[in-house]
């Protein structure tokens, strides 16, 4: 048994794997490659966006894998500047339409403001009204599971007032040098499963001479002790690929990081994002 054979409980019971594969920055015409690659490996946790324009790509390697549809576990997010509740309804039938399916098992808001506002004005209406037509399209068994990505508590707390349904998972920003330990706190409170996203720092972990140090201590690469940390975190690990060396090696986790060293990466800041920091999420906000 793998890393790539276990699996997290959602609140509402639902299973999801442990560690996914990410498509960002994969382009549309090279998605399809990449998820079967990645499924034949063994993955079963593919993860995109309607922001990544390659739901398309990303839903014809799920159609033609090796593996049956209902063994892959699915999820997309809405784009995050919409934030109303017939714009939600019409993109999330956007979503469907471009990756082939008929249900997904997991869709999120992207974010909780617009990329363009990331950490500014107050959409917190728009985002109730965002997540009604989520919880719509969960209840009519269109979507297995909703959630959200990059909100912090007080977003959380404010979509909350108008909710019937938890979101069941929070995708966020978390590496070494890069962790926010009260919000992981409060979202364990509130049974909502953390998705770690660019658990390797979108690359900028890869040159941190403390984390390299630690690496040879336990004889792996830097990627697969960030990927390990975030695993040991409790949170699903979604390091982003299309190259099938890089899955096999991000998948080969199989160690444990003692408590010490973990405290060690968990303390560790470590934020610089240099030519990445332009795009909204690396940018400090």
């Amino acid at each position: 048994m793998t890393i790539l054979d276990e699996t997290y409980h959602l609140s509402n019971g639902v299973e999801i794997p442990k560690l996914g594969l990410g498509t960002w920055f994969i382009d549309d015409d090279k998605a399809a490659e990449a998820v079967r690659a990645a499924v034949e490996i063994g993955y079963r946790n593919i993860d995109t966006a309607q922001a990544y324009g390659n739901e398309r790509g990303v839903g014809e390697g799920v159609r033609t894998a090796a593996v049956p549809r209902d063994e892959l576990f699915v999820s997309t997010k809405l784009a995050a500047e919409i934030k109303d509740y017939d714009q939600a309804l019409a993109a999330i039938d956007g979503s469907l339409e471009k990756l082939g399916l008929d249900r997904v098992d997991l869709m999120l808001i992207h974010s909780p403001q617009p990329w363009n506002d990331f950490r500014g004005g107050d959409y917190a209406e728009g985002n109730r009204a965002a997540w009604r037509a989520l919880e719509e399209a969960h209840r009519a068994g269109r979507i297995g599971s909703i959630g959200v990505s990059n909100f912090q508590q007080q977003d959380l707390e404010n979509l909350l007032k108008g909710a019937t349904v938890v979101p069941h998972v929070n995708q966020l920003l978390v590496h070494a040098g890069n962790t926010p330990s009260d919000l992981l706190a409060y979202c364990e409170s509130r049974q909502i499963l953390v998705e770690a996203y660019s658990p390797i720092a979108h690359g900028a972990i890869l040159n941190n001479a403390e984390v390299k140090a630690m690496a040879r201590k336990y004889g792996v690469s830097v990627p697969q002790l960030c990927i390990r940390y975030t695993l040991q975190l409790d949170t699903v690990s979604l390091p982003k690929t299309a190259n099938p060396d890089h899955m096999r090696s991000n998948a080969e986790v199989d160690f444990e990081i003692s408590g010490d060293d973990m405290d060690v990466l968990r303390d560790l800041r470590d934020v610089d994002y240099g030519e990445h920091s332009a795009f909204p999420v690396y940018s400090g906000k």
